[in-house]
């Protein structure tokens, strides 16, 4: 009896610490969000999309490496942008999307729905008040609104 307590025992704390790895690996990194300059020429820093003068654009980084959003005209997209610059924990979710929680919650009443859309696509999902970076494709959601882009085509932004 006590053979197998201690080989429960065992398993369960070699189970246990193999857990702990794993979601460490996995939680959640520290990035930077600030207001990008607006390019002089005529492309963004993200893989050319063509730039409007006043744009609203923002920039995350995380361990030298970085994307570079350029925002609509939605009231959720202007809240966001005032609230920054932003150091704040960027979490893996699902496996095609990267999250935040911007400080305070954004009006979505202008915003337009998150069609299904691909990679590169900034959101909001009202229900929860995260900011939802997409990796790849993904369905759309009547609570999840539209509030900026990138040139980013798919994989690991950081």
């Amino acid at each position: 009896m006590k053979k197998r307590i201690a080989l429960l025992c065992s398993f369960a704390l070699l189970f246990g610490l193999s857990a702990c790895g794993k979601t460490e690996q996995t939680m959640s990194e520290n990035v930077t969000v600030e207001k990008e300059e607006a390019a002089e020429s005529t492309e963004d820093l993200s893989e050319g999309i063509p730039q409007e003068e006043d744009s609203m654009q923002i920039r995350v980084e995380s361990d030298g490496k970085m994307i570079v959003f350029e925002l609509n005209d939605s009231q959720a997209a202007r809240e966001l942008y005032e609230q920054l610059p932003l150091s704040i924990q960027v979490e893996d979710y699902s496996t095609n999307e990267k999250i935040f929680y911007p400080p305070e919650e954004l009006d979505i009443s202008d915003a337009p729905l998150a069609e299904a859309a691909g990679a590169g696509t900034l959101a909001y999902y009202a229900p929860w008040g995260d900011v939802v970076m997409f990796l790849w494709r993904f369905r759309r959601s009547r609570r999840t609104v539209r509030i900026g882009r990138s040139g980013f085509r798919g994989g690991v932004y950081f």
